[in-house]
This record gives C-alpha cells, structure tokens and sequence, in this order.
C-alpha cells in the first residue's frame, strides 16, 4: 500500500473507532431524526394548505404536545393504577399456564417432563443477557446528561431538524465527495420513504390493536382490560416479537379467571391480528408500495438481535427503523455500487 493509502486507512479506523465511542449518542440523534421526519410529513400537509413554514411547523409542535398531553391526562393516570396490579397477576398466570402445559405432557410422555427446563432455569440463563442489554441500552440517559436532560435534549435536537431539515440534509450529503452527492441524496429520498411507510404501519397496528383489545376483553370481562390493552399495542412496536409478548399477559390473566377465557382470549388476538394484516395490505400497502416490500421476518429478527447487543435496549426497541435505513444503505451503496461493479471493474482490468 501507498504512504496516502496508509494514511487514508489510518483516518478511516480513527473515524470507525470515534462513531463506536459515540454511539448511543449517534442513536439519540438517529431518534430526533425519526420524530423529525415524522413530524415534517405533517409540516409539508400543512404547507400544501398555503400555510407557512414557520406557522406549519409550531401548528405541528403544538398539536403533538396537545395529543401527548391529553394521552397523559386520559390514559397514563389509569393505567399506572392498573400496571402494578397487572404485573402481580400476570407472573401468576404464566406459572398457571406452565404448570397445565406440563401436567399436558406428563399424561403424553412422563420421560419427556424431565427434559423439558424449569421457569427459573430459563430466566436464571436469560437474566445476564437482559441485564447487559437494559444496561448498555440506557447507560446514555444515567451516564451521560440523565434522563430530564437526554430527553430535552432530544426535544431539541428535533425542533432543530425540524425548523430547517433541508439544511441539515445538505451539510449531511456535502460530507461525500462531489461525485457521489447526488448518489446520497437518491438514497436519503429512499430512507424518508422507506420510514413513512414502515412506522405507518407499526402506528396503525398499534392503535388497533390497542382499540380492539379493549373492546375484546372489555366483552369477555377480562381485569385490568386499559392496562392490558395498552400494553398489547406498545409491544406491538417490537416486530415479531412483540405480537407474540402481547399474547401473554392476557391469556395468562385469563387462564387465572376461567380456562374457557384464555382460549376465547387467544381466539380473539388470532382474529384481530388477521384482519389488521387484511386491512394493510389492501389500504396501506397501495399507499405505500415501495416500501411495503419491507424486511425478511428472518431479516427482522436477526435485525433486533443485532442492534440489541450493539446498543442496548434501545437498539432493540428501534430495531426495525434501524434496519429499515441501513437496508437501503447497504443495497444501494455496498451492493450496487461496489459488489455489483467488482467482476465487471475487475473483468475490464
């Protein structure tokens, strides 16, 4: 290699190693830029009414601070009355549901009942994995500022995204050489489009998800029903896992009331989520074509396994835009531009 090769490559890993240093600050701003793009959807609605920028934007501001107010007002009082109750309920019913599932196999095979792992073995081997990444996931908040400044700091940072974002995004593209700029600016497009549509449809089966819980165990007159649904739509955010998380705590509950119950519970979460995956695909996936092609399941798995060791529980939770954005970063920059012209470069030599 060359004296500027040596050089070139020295400068590379000095980056690589500084952005390792920084990452959960890099993902606190990967976070803004989320809530900033989300919101700027909503700005360039407002834009198209004739309404100015400046005007779009605080009418914006003032509307997600008056719907996270009343969500606060209306549903986290109640549902802190009811989360601890629903979190004493529901070790019980997953300890009932364990127990049926073995007395079921101990009258099919009482060889099998000894292989099988007791509850406390599985969480005694799973309990320095969640400690490591809960830790490393929220080191940022405790370490760094604490929580009321991260989370100020986070409010800032979007606000200024949101305020000019065209700025933002050409200081970012002027980062690359010359030749490429447009290449990025094709690729960031990509990314805006790719997020719209896949947190459009988390956000819409999260409300649905939601609102039919409630109305399912509301009709089975389940315990607990806001706790539980509102739990049933925040795990919902999780891809794949997060269906089947959202499944436990009420068909445990249930299992505690009747056994009849946690099969009609089970019964009716089946239900729900096949008509929200009909409904969709046939509203939202004509809306958002492109991007619907989305992920692999098995991509998205191994997505979240992946971010939750590199950043924590953060990672985890922000898996799926994480992965959505550096699909695109890997498939136009890594494999189009590089792996796709290696034999033909190489051909041509």
């Amino acid at each position: 290699m060359k004296f500027s090769q040596w050089i070139g490559f020295v400068i590379l890993a000095l980056c690589v190693y500084i952005l390792w240093e920084i990452r959960q600050l890099l993902l606190l701003l990967f976070t803004a830029v989320i809530i900033a793009n989300f919101l700027n959807h909503g700005v360039q609605l407002l834009q198209k009414l004739r309404i100015k920028r400046g005007y779009a934007v605080l009418l914006s501001i003032i509307l997600l601070l008056t719907t996270v107010s009343v969500f606060f007002w209306l549903i986290i009082p109640p549902f802190a009355q009811q989360l601890p109750e629903l979190l004493k309920l529901v070790p019980l019913g997953i300890d009932q549901l364990i127990a049926s599932i073995r007395e079921f196999i101990l009258r099919l095979d009482p060889e099998l009942i000894n292989a099988l792992p007791s509850s406390e073995k599985i969480i005694e081997q799973l309990q320095p994995l969640i400690e490591r990444i809960a830790g490393q996931g929220l080191s940022v908040f405790y370490t760094t500022l604490g929580i009321p400044l991260t989370l100020l700091l986070l409010f800032a940072l979007t606000l200024m995204l949101l305020a000019n974002p065209i700025a933002y995004r050409q200081g970012f593209i002027r980062l690359f050489p010359s030749f490429y700029r447009k290449k990025i600016d094709y690729v960031l497009r990509e990314c805006d489009r790719s997020l719209q549509g896949g947190l459009t449809a988390i956000l819409f089966q999260m409300v649905m998800i939601s609102l039919l819980s409630f109305i399912g165990l509301s009709i089975l007159r389940m315990p607990l029903t806001l706790a539980q649904a509102m739990l049933a739509g925040i795990l919902t955010f999780i891809p794949n896992i997060g269906p089947v998380l959202s499944f436990i705590p009420p068909v445990a509950i249930a299992l505690l009331e009747n056994p009849w119950k946690s099969i009609a519970v089970f019964i009716f979460y089946v239900t729900f989520y096949i008509i929200i995956q009909i409904i969709e695909s046939k509203l939202l996936t004509p809306i958002f074509i492109d991007n619907r092609k989305s992920l692999l399941p098995g991509l998205t798995l191994l997505s979240q396994v992946f971010f939750a060791s590199l950043f924590g529980v953060l990672g985890f939770f922000l898996a799926l835009p994480l992965a959505l954005v550096s699909k695109i970063w890997l498939k136009e920059v890594l494999i189009k531009d590089i792996l796709d012209r290696w034999n033909i470069e190489g051909g041509r030599s």
